[in-house]
């Protein structure tokens, strides 16, 4: 999507995937600095491990507790801080790496558009408690919804995130569990597991807890395959639904406009995505 959207902008610019080792992520980055990268994404295991290995944090990251973007910047002549596109004659004496979250407003924006939900006042169940699952449940809160009722396999994940969220947004009623009356009917269930990825793999749902028959909409972190079980399932009991498409693409264009300082072409994004990433299925 990246490489569609420099295309359709007339950027001389490119983007490429490297395997890296977290071992080896401190040294990837700083590679990455000595290359004159204008910057990183960063995905699983290595976005909360980058949050020691970055010069500087945006609010973005420091709320959400991880980094999956990084933007380097150099030092001015005035000392103030700006992206490295901005240097266009010579190259800046100093250079520092600075950890942004694109995630979180990403879960946001693809809910709006591809679920049209607002999350202000609704009744929430999250599965998964990991770095996904805790970005999600943070954003979820800071967005006001009125009930969070959280899922994870370790009981002890969720009862640390339940109470930071309870520290930082005490408006939030937050349940450690499914809800116990079970004709409670929810606006949405999100699975932030990665329970899904495979053909075989179980629901991350009990339903025999809460029967999808119950949830107006049901969205899954996971894009591929674009039809997970638990979309499937969902379906079937008459559920909108959504994969985590709209979440790339929502996280990826703000992390193009962080780098580039241009508006991201959406549409060119989107369908690069669609194209590449399911023209086999």
């Amino acid at each position: 999507m990246h490489n569609a959207a420099f295309a359709a902008l007339g950027l001389n610019w490119r983007y490429a995937a490297c395997e890296v080792d977290p071992k080896n992520l401190r040294a990837a980055i700083a590679g990455a600095h000595a290359m004159g990268f204008a910057g990183l994404n960063l995905t699983v295991p290595h976005k909360v491990l980058a949050l020691d290995m970055v010069d500087a944090l945006d609010a973005s990251a420091k709320v959400w507790g991880a980094v999956n973007t990084i933007r380097f910047e150099g030092r001015s002549p005035r000392s103030n801080w700006l992206p490295l596109r901005e240097f266009t004659a010579e190259p800046p004496a100093e250079i520092r790496s600075v950890g942004f979250n694109t995630d979180a407003d990403g879960l946001a924006n693809s809910l709006r558009e591809d679920l049209q939900l607002e999350l202000r006042g609704k009744k929430v169940l999250l599965l998964g408690a990991g770095g996904a699952g805790r970005t999600a449940a943070l954003k979820l809160a800071a967005e006001n919804v009125a009930e969070l009722f959280l899922v994870n396999r370790t009981f002890s994940k969720i009862r640390d995130l339940g109470g930071e969220i309870g520290r930082n947004f005490p408006g939030v009623c937050v349940v450690l569990d499914y809800p116990q009356d079970r004709t409670t009917k929810l606006d949405l269930v999100l699975n932030a597991t990665s329970l899904g990825l495979k053909p075989d793999d179980p629901l991350p749902l009990d339903e025999r807890q809460f029967p999808l028959s119950q949830a107006r909409a049901v969205y899954d972190m996971i894009y591929r395959p674009a039809e997970t079980p638990l979309l499937r399932a969902a379906r079937a009991a008459g559920c909108q639904t959504a994969n985590g498409l709209g979440m790339l693409l929502h996280q990826g264009a703000r992390a193009f406009e962080l780098w580039t300082g241009q508006p991201a072409p959406l549409a060119v994004m989107r369908r690069a995505l669609e194209e590449n990433i399911y023209k086999h299925t």
